[in-house]
């Protein structure tokens, strides 16, 4: 896994040297629940920041040129789950697509499209609060010294459902999938449930990731798009997803 991770920082790196000082680069790494998406988005944007420092050092306080950016705060609140026609699906359910504000998130990738230029301003995107289980607004600062953007969601190339994930996609500079073997995500998932408190048994959270977890993955794997990369996960001691940590769907 690490050498798939050192390649794609490589080829990251040489194509933000060949973009214009106006334009933002701009990565969505997706791929089904489970599939370790978020280690490698967080460890692309890590990577990418420390060979801006290496080149241009400068004060220790310089938080780099990368930012990783979750879709986590997309997610739809509670209130606007239970207003839905079918609230009890809709919370049963909270994770998959339909459970996000998708045209929100366009808005998102419209705004950090547009041309940097010296009267640009901080963006500002949600992040999701697990304590109180709800998006928090205008948390993450995106500042215009952040020239690359990592994006890293389930829906980022997804192109079936609703219209504006297939718009934020072709938007994207490059779109990276990870690849997972269902099995390898169910065990991940199993464990995330159950370190993370959303389920208190393995069998209480295996049928949380039968049921709505790797629905949602035949989903993004069914509706994904055409990517220019695929990335292959699989267990090894290399490669432990921070996202089994974290249970980002939970209610």
């Amino acid at each position: 896994m690490e050498e798939q991770v050192d390649r794609l920082v490589q080829k990251a790196w040489d194509k933000f040297q060949n973009t214009p000082k106006s334009k933002r680069l701009m990565i969505a790494c997706s791929g089904i629940p489970g599939s370790g998406k978020t280690t490698l988005a967080a460890k692309v944007a890590s990577r990418l920041n420390d060979l801006w420092h290496h080149g241009s050092p400068g004060l220790a306080s310089d938080p780099g040129v990368a930012i990783f950016l979750p879709m986590d705060g997309y997610h739809l609140t509670r209130a606007q789950l239970s207003a839905m026609p079918d609230p009890n699906t809709a919370h049963a359910r909270r994770g998959a697509a339909f459970t996000f504000d998708a045209p929100a998130f366009l808005a998102l990738v419209k705004k950090l499209r547009e041309p940097i230029c010296p009267e640009t301003g901080t963006v500002y995107a949600p992040s999701f609060d697990h304590a109180v289980k709800d998006p928090v607004p205008d948390d993450i600062p995106i500042a215009t010294e952040a020239r690359i953007i990592v994006f890293e969601g389930n829906y980022l190339s997804l192109g079936k459902g609703a219209p504006e994930w297939k718009e934020a996609a072709e938007l994207m500079d490059e779109l990276w999938f990870v690849d997972v073997e269902m099995d390898v995500a169910r065990q991940r998932l199993i464990k995330r449930h159950v370190e993370s408190g959303i389920a208190s048994t393995e069998e209480e959270a295996a049928n949380r990731a039968d049921m709505n977890d790797l629905i949602n993955g035949k989903d993004i794997i069914d509706g994904r798009l055409e990517v220019h990369e695929m990335v292959y996960s699989k267990e090894d001691r290399e490669w432990q997803p921070e996202e089994q940590a974290i249970d980002k769907d939970r209610d």
